[in-house]
């Protein structure tokens, strides 16, 4: 090897030591100073303590009024469950308010046991609270006792009411719209309609039109607990089902003397018949066959005129409150048809008035036309006697239900 070559390998040599060097000194230069191990842990928090939480009506309270509101006081937490049951087990339905209140559905039932379980948690959703508390409402002194129509299961006409009868009056606003509030209509073929007073001890309800042929309905009066005035408390529930057949509709004219009997759209009968004399002129208007008998004693003096007559008639539809009725007369068969002779009534052959009789449901539609005696409201279930704006101005609540487009005319 030559001097040059020597000295150029000294040279490369040294060249690559010192870029060695450089590379082994650059890698000291990035790496720590020493081993510091993994990071500091962050200090833990210490769990939030439970949330405090107490019930009212505290547990154990007797005499609790039944419009009562469950009382939920938490601090230190948010309420995350509410169940209130009865003595059977069965849970009460209800809600939990803004106010912190709970609120059930309807009113808790009079001397009636009911247990509250309520549960809180703290913000960070650790620790949880559970409290309990029993209590029993009061046994009125004073009850609202009701009565309804139609009755359970019975199938009406289209034209029939739902009447409400309560055995003490209810005055004012405050309180009727109250028992508006704690009423519902539930029906197969949701149609409009509203609740009307009638008295301080009824309100009826009505759809804006004739009901819907083969409506199915079911009414539940949430009366239990309501209270009304100081210290009147509502009874008891009280459900009733019914439905609706078919759509029957008789017009009577004065002056033709006949009845004119459709369903569903179509005349089925047409019958002679003898409506009032002059000083005893049948009622004008829209009525409700109100109810049926075959047998009834028609006594004059119950409508003040003692000895005018006293004679028992057979297939009686009960037309008003006042005594109106259409009924089988015999001894009028030679004037049906022809002139009026009768105390008020409608007079009809015994044959047809059974017919007539066997074919009427309650709730079915008779409107007499031409006399000079216009039918009161009142004067027994007599909706139809109203335009549906009067019979709104008769609701406490000024406000209809349930409404579906289109509806059904009251046109015969």
């Amino acid at each position: 090897m030559g001097e040059s070559e020597a000295s150029a390998m000294r040279n490369g040599g040294t060249i690559l030591i010192s870029t060695c060097a450089a590379v082994l000194l650059g890698t000291a230069a990035c790496a720590p100073a020493g081993d510091s191990g993994p990071p500091p842990e962050k200090p833990r928090r210490a769990p939030l303590p439970p949330p405090a939480l107490s019930i009212t009506p505290a547990h154990g309270a007797k005499r609790v009024p039944p419009d009562t509101r469950i009382g939920l006081k938490v601090t230190g937490g948010e309420i995350t469950s509410v169940s209130v049951t009865d003595a059977k087990g069965r849970e009460v339905p209800g809600r939990l308010a803004a106010d912190g209140t709970w609120r059930p559905a309807w009113p808790f039932k009079p001397s009636s046991a009911y247990t509250v379980r309520a549960q809180a948690a703290a913000p960070d959703g650790g620790k949880t609270v559970t409290e309990r508390a029993a209590f029993t409402t009061l046994k009125p002194k004073r009850v609202l006792e009701t009565g309804m129509s139609p009755l359970e299961g019975e199938k009406v006409g289209v034209g029939m009411p739902i009447q409400l009868l309560l055995s003490k009056p209810v005055t004012t606003q405050k309180d009727r719209a109250a028992v508006e509030r704690s009423l519902t209509v539930h029906m197969s073929k949701p149609v409009e309609g509203a609740w009307s007073w009638v008295s301080d001890r009824e309100v009826q309800y009505r759809p804006r039109t004739y009901w819907p042929v083969g409506e199915k309905v079911t009414v539940v009066a949430h009366m239990a607990g309501l209270r009304i005035g100081r210290d009147v408390w509502g009874a008891k529930d009280r459900t009733v089902h019914f439905t609706v057949g078919p759509r029957h509709i008789t017009t009577i004219n004065n002056k033709t003397h006949r009845a004119v009997v459709r369903s569903n759209g179509k005349v089925v009968k047409t019958i002679p018949v003898s409506l009032g004399k002059p000083g005893y002129e049948s009622y004008s208007g829209t009525m409700i066959a109100q109810e049926k008998a075959p047998d009834f004693l028609m006594d004059s003096a119950t409508i003040g005129i003692p000895g005018e007559y006293l004679h028992r008639t057979k297939w009686n539809v009960r037309l008003t409150y006042s005594g109106m009725f259409f009924h089988a007369a015999p001894w009028s068969v030679g004037d049906q048809g022809r002139r009026n002779v009768s105390h008020g009534c409608v007079n009809a052959s015994t044959a047809n008035a059974h017919w007539f009789y066997n074919f009427t449901q309650r709730g079915d539609i008779i409107k007499i036309t031409g006399t000079s005696r216009k039918l009161r409201f009142g004067n027994g279930p007599t909706p139809w006697t109203k335009t549906w704006e009067e019979w709104l101005a008769g609701s406490a609540l000024k406000t209809s239900t349930d409404t579906s487009p289109g509806g059904t005319s009251t046109d015969a």
